[in-house]
């Protein structure tokens, strides 16, 4: 059973709980082992390590716009390694500090990467458990993955924290009031990775895809999720369009075919989406549960009370589902 979250009376407020870690939180130095992995269509994506511990790997999946150096994903590292589990951070194709080889990234539906990372980690330890947890788009990704191979895989647990289970409700409310700052940082850090893509190709006589790139021609009016899923990812990544991209990609579609052990944790205050992005207890499957809290915002889960340790309260929650679903 899941606690339930109490929020600290001087975080009440959903913004505050969503944006108080980013600006307070002492960020962690952990001693991890990168690891580069090459796909098989010429691109990369880096994974950072921590622990050695044989309690099962469990691969860790960041947010749009972040990476293995976000406080949500250092701080459950730290976590997880103390109680003996290895953990594996992927940062997402041009996440990890350098452009990626490829015009396109990643994006919410983007599967190829965390399959390949699964692959190997399966490959090198045939019997241990293996555990998945995903953050916001992370988790979308991660949850699509789940039902879309739910018959290839051998997961003992999976948990996902504030994910857009439905990606054009989510382009809508961030269009809305004080949401909006959010759209404007997450579109401005995008555009800026993408100006600077654009360089290092030029620079590096990559014409093929500098030539993708530059053919999007000047999207400094893009200003929503809607014209940038439209304008830059659509096109990038092959879909007929945003309304496309978002049908393919949310992950409320392949909830019901997951067969791994799944918790979904959300908060009904999630400055980055409304409560009408939540599942249906009909779109889910047997295995899956729902736990939706009052208050929260967008991973952010900081409770009230107990020693400063504790008060991240996804850090105490995910690590005993995971203990409890394999014992």
């Amino acid at each position: 059973m899941v606690n339930q979250f109490i929020p600290a009376k001087w975080l009440s407020n959903p913004h505050v709980q969503t944006l108080w870690p980013s600006f307070f939180r002492k960020s962690l130095d952990l001693n991890r082992v990168r690891e580069r992995f090459k796909t098989p269509d010429g691109d990369f994506f880096d994974v950072d390590w921590y622990g050695s511990g044989d309690k099962g790997i469990v691969i860790l999946l960041h947010g749009l716009t972040g990476c293995s150096n976000s406080h949500y994903v250092l701080g459950l590292q730290f976590k997880l390694e103390q109680q003996g589990f290895t953990v594996a951070a992927i940062n997402f194709r041009a996440c990890s500090g350098e452009p990626n080889l490829k015009a396109g990234s990643y994006h919410a539906g983007f599967t190829n990467d965390i399959h390949q990372l699964y692959q190997t980690v399966r490959a090198r330890h045939p019997k241990g458990p293996i555990y998945t947890v995903g953050f916001s788009l992370g988790g979308n990704i991660m949850l699509k993955w789940l039902g879309e191979k739910s018959t290839e895989l051998d997961i003992a647990a999976a948990v996902t924290v504030s994910v857009p289970y439905k990606l054009a409700n989510c382009a809508d409310k961030v269009d809305q009031g004080f949401s909006k700052i959010y759209r404007e940082h997450l579109i401005g850090a995008m555009k800026k990775k993408l100006a600077n893509k654009r360089l290092f190709f030029k620079t590096n006589n990559m014409l093929k895809e500098f030539e993708k790139l530059d053919a999007l021609g000047d999207i400094s009016w893009v200003k929503s999720f809607w014209e940038f899923d439209h304008h830059v990812v659509a096109v990038l990544h092959g879909f007929d369009g945003v309304d496309d991209y978002y049908e393919q990609c949310g992950s409320i579609s392949y909830l019901k075919d997951i067969k791994v052990p799944t918790l979904l944790i959300h908060a009904k205050d999630d400055p980055f989406m409304s409560p009408a992005v939540l599942p249906q207890e009909s779109e889910l499957s047997d295995t899956t549960q729902l736990f939706v809290t009052d208050q929260g915002g967008h991973v952010g889960f900081i409770s009230r009370g107990g020693e400063p340790s504790k008060r991240y309260w996804l850090e105490q929650v995910i690590p005993q589902f995971i203990k409890d679903a394999d014992s």
